[in-house]
């Protein structure tokens, strides 16, 4: 007989992980401003070549942007760009 608390659960850790790197960009986003740069280009211009020197050591933003893979990244960005989860 079939019971309720049988039932496998599944659960995903993603919407942690997008949440974590959207704050890390908010951080990176905000040193970057206070630093005088223009934040989308310097983002972007790490994302598109991993190089860190595109991302200022001010407020530990460069350090924050290393952690997140470059990979999961970009699929974040594109499926919120998107509007698709």
């Amino acid at each position: 007989m079939y019971d309720e608390k049988d039932k496998t659960l599944t659960f995903s850790l993603n919407g942690d992980k997008d949440d974590d790197t959207r704050k890390v960009l908010l951080n990176v986003y905000a040193a970057l401003i206070e630093k005088g740069y223009d934040p989308i280009n310097q983002i972007v211009g790490y994302i598109l070549s991993e190089d860190p020197t595109y991302i200022t050591n001010y407020k530990n933003a460069r350090s924050l942007i290393r952690k997140i893979d470059r990979d999961d990244l970009l699929n974040i960005l594109v499926k919120n760009f998107l509007g698709v989860k």
